[in-house]
């Protein structure tokens, strides 16, 4: 994701310790001196200068999408760009993949960069231009690999019957989504962060004897270098089976409390013991699965209309349709975004409730969300708007209630 995608949720707050949720004032139980009106002041003002550059960003890439996808430009380009290997279908898939996501790349690099500046005058950046250049520049790399590889398959699928290519392309995606899950810990993830063992005994047993307590197997107890990248604190538990293991930020390690990062790895793990790893992973293979068998339908539909004079008649077998078939994806994952974050919204409450129960401490659970939420300068209570579109957590406020509620004997699943 690009910076100005993540920014999306800017003041909503994301991540383990700041989330967002349907807000809109005080949540019930919430407490007015939890943050000082000085944070909730400085939280507010990055969201009102971060959510725009964002939401431009957004409405950028969809309409590039549309204009290369519903009409011939996109065609044309893969044309073009298939002519400077040589010309031919095969130059046509690999060059026309890639120029398509280098379209959207460029465009979306002047938001990214005007939200990471933004994000940088709040303190939340300690990347240097340098490094970010370098991330970019892996990210479209990997996506360039990923693109290719599913560009050959969706053409080698669809010559060989253009009717129903888009069956065996949604078993295809559905296997994909799996064998991604296994693969992103050991694969993606180091390209981006290094992970280091946590050192033996004192935090770490703890960790793991947490882990032990509710059932989850897990492999090791790494630290992520965030803090060369940004100031906010997150931990996570990535992997499934044998990869799976316990992640911490640096800076999380440097900034709170080891009680803290208990409550946020319980939290977490409350994700692994209800299974929702697995109920995501499924639901993924299910929802690219799903995808497929709409937007191949559909492409096949708008082929006709959309070829044109710029590229000439095509087909949807034709590498020509692949701006098409972009187009429809990234239309129907905007469609799909709030009925996702809603359900994420869900979950991540019962991974509170569990942290609750795990660990009987709902004071510091209470203290840990305050913590996060300064230090990701999070807004306690977006709102209701851009939670509904982009919160994929509860509010901080909503999940101080929850602490309190719980104390009280109240809240229960």
């Amino acid at each position: 994701m690009t910076d100005a995608g993540a920014e999306a949720g800017a003041g909503a707050g994301a991540g383990s310790g700041a989330g967002a949720g349907p807000g809109g004032g005080p949540a019930a139980g919430a407490d007015e001196a939890d943050f000082t009106p000085e944070q909730t002041a400085r939280a507010r003002a990055l969201r009102r200068a971060a959510v725009p550059v964002a939401l431009g960003g957004r409405t950028a890439g969809l309409a590039l999408s549309a204009l290369l996808g519903f009409t011939g430009a996109g065609p044309w380009l893969t044309v073009r760009a298939g002519e400077l290997l040589g010309g031919g279908r095969q130059a046509r898939i690999v060059a026309g993949a890639v120029v398509l996501l280098l379209a959207g790349q460029l465009l979306g690099l002047p938001f990214a960069a005007r939200g990471r500046v933004v994000r940088q005058r709040f303190g939340l950046v300690t990347q240097g231009w340098a490094g970010w250049w370098v991330d970019v520049a892996r990210g479209f790399a990997l996506s360039a690999v990923l693109g290719i590889a599913a560009a050959e398959g969706v053409y080698a699928l669809a010559g060989w019957s253009e009717r129903w290519w888009w069956l065996p392309a949604a078993g295809a995606a559905a296997v994909l989504a799996v064998v991604m899950s296994f693969l992103w810990p050991l694969l993606v993830e180091p390209l981006f962060n290094r992970f280091t063992p946590m050192p033996e005994g004192g935090l770490r047993g703890r960790l793991l004897e947490l882990a032990e307590r509710q059932g989850v197997r897990v492999r090791d107890v790494l630290v992520a270098d965030a803090s060369r990248r940004t100031t906010a604190l997150n931990a996570y538990v990535s992997g499934l089976g044998a990869t799976r293991r316990i992640v911490v930020y640096d800076t999380l390690l440097a900034t709170a409390a080891e009680r803290d990062v208990e409550l946020v790895v319980a939290h977490e793990l409350g994700h692994v013991v209800h299974r929702d790893v697995t109920r995501g992973m499924l639901l993924g293979a299910l929802g690219a699965a799903a995808a497929v068998c709409v937007v191949g339908p559909l492409a096949g539909v708008l082929a006709g209309p959309v070829a044109g004079p710029l590229a000439g008649d095509w087909t949807v077998s034709d590498p020509r349709s692949m701006a098409l078939l972009m187009a429809l994806a990234a239309l129907g994952g905007a469609v799909a975004g709030p009925v996702q974050c809603a359900v994420s919204r869900r979950i991540e409450r019962r991974a509170d409730v569990f942290a609750l129960d795990a660990t009987r401490d709902p004071e510091g659970f209470i203290a840990m969300q305050r913590a996060l939420t300064v230090a990701n300068v999070a807004e306690p209570d977006p709102p209701r708007w851009l939670s509904v579109l982009f919160g994929t957590h509860p509010t901080p406020s909503q999940r101080v209630a929850l602490a309190r509620g719980w104390a009280r004997g109240g809240a229960r699943r």
